[in-house]
């Protein structure tokens, strides 16, 4: 999750759209208490790209996690990702009144942001760049900051990631990733970026088409 100079661009810059603590968005999160489809069969092991991503213990995890179609009623437009980082829930947003939800893992507190960007572009098996400040705090991964981390089901940004720019353009160095760290969904585990299971991530990476109408949402 290539974080460099996040927390500068973040306190200093209010006016950029992911600044803001809140969202002029109207979302509404009202959601029916039955779901039209579940998907807690879909976290087998999987080859992806000649990797072997492990089976996730899916059970060992709180079933509103689990990734489901739920009703959702949103004044935003299908292909809208919505995150709401007090839920530990992530909405890719479908027609007549439905979302796909998916269970996330989120910035520690300090780390957390919200607002409005859009995903530039995305990239599979995604190569890690930790923040300078990551390696000040964490040593052993100061060898990445430049070279990078490769692909690998060890890697922080998991088998897929999702690029934010804000409206201007610009890079946020924030991202939608997945994880191979399943347990931490459902709780502030990361350094801001929003992590989902890396069966999860592959799915929602196939419905996203980046480009300045993939927009995301975050809400706290």
């Amino acid at each position: 999750m290539h974080l460099r100079n996040a927390l500068t661009v973040f306190g200093l810059v209010a006016t950029i759209a992911l600044t803001g603590c809140t969202t002029t968005t109207e979302t509404k999160t009202a959601e029916a208490e039955t779901t039209a489809k579940i998907f807690t069969d879909s976290y087998g092991s999987v080859t992806d790209a000649g990797y072997a991503l492990p089976a996730i213990p899916i059970n060992k995890l709180d079933k509103k996690f689990h990734r489901q179609i739920v009703s959702y009623q949103t004044s935003e437009k299908a292909g809208t990702v919505v995150v709401n980082t007090r839920e530990r829930f992530l909405y890719y947003i479908l027609p007549n009144g439905k979302a796909v939800r998916y269970g996330i893992g989120v910035g520690k507190q300090g780390f957390a942001w919200s607002g409005t960007a859009y995903i530039a572009w995305k990239q599979a098996w995604p190569t890690w760049h930790p923040p300078k400040e990551m390696a000040a705090r964490k040593p052993e991964v100061a060898k990445y900051v430049e070279e990078g981390m490769g692909p690998s089901i060890r890697n922080p940004l998991g088998a897929r990631a999702m690029y934010l720019f804000n409206e201007k353009g610009q890079d946020t160095l924030f991202r939608l990733h997945g994880t191979p760290e399943w347990a931490s969904i459902g709780t502030a585990a990361s350094s801001g970026c929003i992590r989902l299971m890396n069966q999860d991530v592959i799915d929602l990476y196939n419905r996203v088409r980046p480009g300045k109408n993939a927009k995301v949402v975050v809400i706290q």
